[in-house]
């Protein structure tokens, strides 16, 4: 389906409400797990275009496509065209722009911790597609993207994280292992066990 339906309140509607039945728990909630699952899908093909340099897959609900789970997960997203390298971080700004003005008036998450959300996403697709921190740098060059951070665990680079997707508000859940609402040195005890360090 076309990703211009993520602006569309009833279509958004159905994908939240299938998030809060998945994960049992508030609108709230189920928007910022939404957008972080939505988030990194939607990045995804531009921040690993960006890093293996030339044309870049363009940032745009206009020109993407959107492959959606019957329970409401996106499970990918792909570009008609490609944009140039000078044009990708503003194009990617407007891409989180028009998904937070959607997604924090339906959901009742805030426009801060959506783009802390977005920034993550881009760090890690940027790693995910051997890239690094000047690269996810670059990309979220909009002053409402947090800078990204990124940490070095057992040898490897990790993003350290400004967002919480709230999954460990949802039964039975624990926080993840990056998760920034813990006390730092268990976040890099767990990381490091992670990386097998």
């Amino acid at each position: 389906m076309p990703a211009t339906a993520v602006a569309d309140p009833e279509w958004l509607g159905a994908q939240l409400a299938l998030a809060a039945r998945r994960f049992r728990v508030d609108a709230r909630t189920a928007g910022v797990l939404w957008w972080y699952s939505a988030g990194t899908v939607l990045l995804g093909p531009s921040s690993s275009s960006y890093v293996r340099g030339g044309p870049v897959d363009a940032p745009d609900l206009d020109s993407m496509t959107l492959f959606v789970h019957p329970d409401g997960r996106l499970l990918e997203a792909r570009a008609a065209g490609s944009v140039s390298r000078p044009e990708v971080p503003a194009r990617v700004g407007g891409l989180v722009e028009a998904c937070v003005r959607a997604v924090a008036p339906a959901s009742g998450a805030s426009p801060r911790s959506l783009w802390a959300i977005a920034s993550d996403s881009l760090a890690n697709g940027v790693l995910w597609a051997g890239g690094g921190e000047a690269d996810a740098v670059a990309l979220a060059a909009d002053e409402r993207f947090p800078r990204p951070r990124f940490v070095e665990v057992a040898g490897q680079l990790a993003v350290r994280r400004s967002s919480c997707c709230l999954v460990y508000e949802s039964p039975g859940q624990q926080k993840c292992v990056s998760c920034p609402r813990q006390r730092p040195d268990d976040r890099l005890r767990r990381l490091r066990v992670a990386f097998g360090g």
